[in-house]
């Protein structure tokens, strides 16, 4: 059986999560699909909303599809590690999720709609891991900005789980986080599928459908 490492299926402490570093990656200026800037500022009346639901790949390209949409980002987020890389963050010990930060207009896609796309997308059953895919990097997050984002998220997450046990699913693992720091991923993983349209996407749904 193949020895997997402590630090990949609980998430650190504070004496145990690697130190980071003051400066932030250099990333693109705009975004390789939508061809609008990747980083703020954005236009006014703009809300964000920060998901993960596996390997950022898949869950970026499932995003910036959705009409609505401005721009969407790989990168970091829910841990203690500023500015890690992307090999820190796979050690388990930055205690950091791959996540997909949606900037929306919310006159033309409702947060809700983000939501259903969120729980269809992935199974947030699985703990520290999507499938194959295993690891604290890999849970299902979400991070909410305001009180309407927690109730919205809350309200959808109970109907869910309701949805997901009648079809023989566990309970929803999906940690519910305020927002906190959100750091851009490398250049190579922003709009990775963009770049290798037959490269690997893990996101494999549970085929419940969210209401």
């Amino acid at each position: 059986m193949r020895f997997i490492h402590p630090y990949k299926l609980r998430l650190p402490t504070t004496s145990e999560a690697l130190p980071g570093r003051e400066q932030a990656v250099a990333i693109p200026t705009r975004h390789a699909v939508l061809d609008v800037p990747l980083v703020p500022p954005y236009p006014p009346g703009l809300s964000i909303a920060r998901f993960g639901m596996g390997c950022f790949w898949g869950a970026e390209r499932r995003f910036w599809t959705e009409s609505g949409v401005y721009v969407t980002a790989a990168g970091y987020a829910g841990g203690l590690t500023p500015n890690p890389t992307y090999d820190e963050v796979c050690s388990g010990r930055t205690g950091h999720a791959e996540v997909v930060q949606v900037v929306f207009d919310p006159t033309r896609i409702a947060y809700e709609d983000l939501l259903r796309i969120f729980w269809e997308a992935h199974d947030p059953t699985q703990g520290m891991r999507q499938g194959n895919d295993v690891g604290t990097q890999y849970r299902s997050l979400i991070q909410v900005s305001d009180d309407i984002q927690r109730i919205a998220v809350q309200n959808s997450l109970e109907s869910y789980n309701k949805r997901l046990d009648k079809a023989g699913y566990g309970a929803v693992t999906t940690e519910i986080a305020p927002p906190g720091p959100f750091y851009f991923a490398e250049p190579e993983h922003q709009q990775y599928l963009a770049h290798h349209p037959n490269g690997y996407c893990g996101l494999r749904g549970t085929g419940v459908s969210c209401a």
